[in-house]
């Protein structure tokens, strides 16, 4: 149900200014962080039942970030996500980035070889994030944006990320999935997703074969540090009329090739 200004109640009124210190601040972001981790998934109802406050304070913390654009509430289910505020600050960081820059010209000679969009993605709260997305000559194109979040079990950069993890992070990351069902090819079991990131790693790159959305096909591949954790992966997406055997084999490689090239670039400089 969505937030009202009775439901704020309790005397102490909605504004953000009203709450003042570091107390408080702390208050915000504990509700900031309950949301971000189950974007989509918590009504007002959930929400107070995970956050550690009195009920009234929850409804004016909750009204207070949707005022300032930094949560937004459903119409259809009342549940929250992260607002457009937050991701345009997260874009300016993006825009500043070591991986962006390092990887800018790389994405571009890919883009090139390919002529198809190019993605590059890092992960965040059980998702991936868009910080540079590069277009073909092409008339179609993906809908997708810098900032834009998608699924790690449904997407090729989210599977690509996945397969860089070591096996005993990977299985906790999976626990706290949903593995919603997107299309009739989304992987919706752990066991299913695990034997999908096993041919991952053994070819170098991850293939969504229409999983995310209908007529979209990508291929993608993880980014390493020089740690050899992934910090990140690099995509090609194109419509499934422009893909077949032959662009398979040459986009699964150039992706690959890419991811590499990038992770040593990384590792050289940082």
């Amino acid at each position: 149900m969505p937030v009202t200004k009775n439901e704020q109640d309790e005397g102490d009124g909605g504004a953000l200014h009203h709450v003042q210190g570091a107390a408080s601040f702390s208050k915000f972001m504990t509700v900031l962080q309950i949301i971000a981790d189950a974007p989509g998934m918590l009504n007002i109802a959930q929400l107070t039942k995970r956050a550690p406050f009195p009920r009234g304070t929850i409804y004016r913390l909750v009204s207070a970030l949707i005022a300032e654009g930094l949560v937004t509430q459903s119409g259809e289910n009342g549940t929250f996500r992260l607002g457009p505020r937050l991701l345009q600050f997260a874009a300016k960081t993006w825009e500043d980035s070591d991986l962006r820059t390092i990887a800018r010209d790389f994405l571009v000679s890919l883009r090139d070889a390919t002529d198809e969009t190019v993605h590059l993605a890092v992960p965040s709260n059980n998702r991936m994030v868009y910080i540079d997305k590069l277009v073909g000559s092409n008339r179609v194109q993906m809908k997708t944006s810098i900032g834009g979040q998608v699924e790690l079990h449904s997407t090729s950069v989210g599977k690509a990320w996945l397969s860089g993890l070591p096996d005993e992070r990977l299985l906790d990351v999976i626990k706290g999935l949903d593995l919603k069902r997107y299309t009739a090819k989304t992987f919706t079991t752990p066991a299913a997703l695990l034997d999908e990131l096993k041919r991952t790693r053994e070819q170098g790159f991850a293939f969504d074969d229409e999983e995310n959305e209908p007529d979209i096909r990508c291929f993608g591949s993880p980014i390493f540090n020089r740690s050899r954790e992934p910090i990140g992966a690099v995509s090609i997406s194109m419509p499934v009329y422009r893909h077949d055997e032959r662009r398979h084999e040459l986009c699964g490689r150039l992706v690959r090739e890419t991811a590499q090239l990038i992770s040593a670039e990384l590792s050289r400089m940082l």
